[in-house]
């Protein structure tokens, strides 16, 4: 065991250099000059944010003789061995030739077209579904829609419209109407009093001669008789004219 570590040679100062470059290969940008065989050893251990870093650090220098085939592995890791199959029978058929760095960003952006056409939508559904639910809502009227009235109260609207003044001749009605209440009720009690009075005139003249006194106690009785008819008369005549005038 002594021996076989004693016969192994200790790392070259390049493999030493190599190494350290592999621990530290995220702090790694401009590699112009570099031999391409120690890149090659160094970039197939960067992901590929880093490798992707590296060749925009380097610009004067064309990186694709190592990366390219690093960025066929991302290709394939990303989008699946069926995909660069297709890709490949595809440029042969087409005899053309496409660095794998390109072929990955084209097919990036179109992912990218993709899915934010989907998310499009996908926006668009829930805004259909939302504005479908809105709709179904009930919603509060603002303005009140008008009655359906009867056709008398309607009648009777359009006439209170018309005369201009609807609340003064609607009181004025009720005005009108309360009193012509009061003066049936006057003469009802107007009628009853003359009533009350023929009535007792009536008796009054036909009551027995002891109950008479001054001028209708020396009147003959066919005198009597006769004022008594011109009384009741006169009383008809006022009753009837009170009723006239109560009503007109």
């Amino acid at each position: 065991m002594l021996i076989e570590r004693l016969s192994k040679k200790p790392p070259s100062l390049v493999d030493l250099c190599v190494r350290l470059a592999i621990d530290n290969v995220r702090y790694i940008g401009y590699v112009g000059g570099v031999d391409f065989q120690l890149l090659e050893k160094i970039l197939q251990h960067c992901t590929l944010e880093q490798l992707m870093h590296i060749e925009d650090s380097t610009p004067d220098t064309d990186l694709s003789p190592v990366t390219n085939e690093l960025w066929k592995r991302f290709y394939e890791k990303q989008y699946g061995a069926k995909n660069l199959s297709f890709v490949m029978e595809k440029m042969e058929r087409s005899k053309v030739n496409f660095k794998w760095r390109e072929l990955y960003e084209a097919k990036l952006k179109v992912v990218e077209e993709d899915e934010k056409e989907a998310v499009d939508r996908l926006k668009q559904r829930y805004k259909n579904e939302d504005a479908r639910k809105q709709s179904r809502q009930t919603k509060l009227c603002a303005k009140t829609p008008p009655m359906k009235n009867p056709s008398g109260v309607t009648s009777l609207c359009d006439s209170f419209e018309s005369s201009g003044n609807s609340g003064s001749s609607y009181n004025l009605s009720n005005v009108k109407s309360n009193i012509m209440k009061k003066a049936k009720l006057d003469v009802l009690k107007e009628v009853k009093n003359l009533t009350a009075i023929k009535r007792n005139t009536i008796q009054k003249g036909f009551s027995s001669p002891s109950k008479r006194t001054g001028l209708s106690a020396n009147m003959p009785s066919t005198s009597r008789s006769s004022y008594c008819g011109e009384q009741v008369n006169n009383l008809t005549a006022v009753k009837r004219n009170t009723v006239q005038k109560s009503f007109r």
